[in-house]
């Protein structure tokens, strides 16, 4: 069965020709199973960030939008604010519904930024999240709801401290909460390209491997606010 109209099937058709069980294409997805391979599920996590002003590159000015978990898994912990793709939904989509949905948050314009897919990431199930960036160069109120037991802003400072180890330190005064990971950073490079890599020491209080994605996004805004400098 097909779940795309029949004006949008037509974009599949390719030359038109069966293929080699003599099915035409309206033919094969009448017969195709989906359920025939087992397929991980999809997640959206979104970085928000906060500046009191334009951005110029010190990722240590910015404060972090979290969420403390309502429920398993890590339950308690404070988390980047995500959720689950629908299966109708396209990404941006979700990510922009569920940020609204956790955080009250609306009308903030975002980007993808980078696909996790590590085998072990979640404990439900293969998931595998996109993650996108938000920059935000005003204050915004935030309000938990949904999954979220809580939603606030964090101060960052994100810093190397010495063979490629980073530490993550995300803290809200007013709640009295401090929060700190170490991370591993490497830079494999082959010819032009460059893979830039964090990897996950201890979490400190992060769900799961969210410090990575926080970290990976922290790297992509330096790099952004150096060049708009220049």
């Amino acid at each position: 069965m097909t779940w795309l109209t029949e004006e949008e099937n037509k974009k599949f058709l390719g030359d038109g020709s069966r293929n080699a069980q003599g099915q035409t294409l309206e033919e094969f997805l009448e017969a195709y199973d989906p359920t025939k391979y087992k397929c991980p599920c999809n997640t959206v996590d979104m970085m928000v960030f906060r500046n009191s002003g334009p951005f110029t590159g010190d990722v240590n000015a910015l404060k972090l939008l979290l969420v403390r978990r309502r429920n398993h898994p890590c339950i308690g912990c404070w988390a980047t604010p995500g959720g689950f793709v629908e299966i109708g939904e396209d990404l941006d989509a979700a990510a922009l519904r569920e940020l609204r949905e956790e955080t009250s948050v609306t009308g903030i314009p975002m980007i993808q930024l980078h696909t996790y897919g590590d085998v072990n990431r979640d404990p439900r199930w293969r998931i595998i999240t996109t993650s996108y960036l938000a920059l935000i160069e005003q204050d915004i109120p935030v309000k938990a709801a949904d999954d979220a037991a809580d939603a606030c802003w964090f101060s960052v400072h994100f810093e190397e401290v010495g063979d490629g180890r980073c530490t993550l330190d995300l803290t809200n005064k007013e709640r009295g909460i401090h929060l700190r990971s170490l991370l591993q950073h490497e830079v494999i490079r082959h010819s032009i390209l460059t893979d830039d890599r964090f990897t996950l020491i201890d979490g400190g209080g992060l769900s799961a491997d969210h410090p990575v994605l926080i970290a990976d996004a922290l790297s992509y805004l330096s790099r952004a606010g150096k060049q708009r400098q220049q």
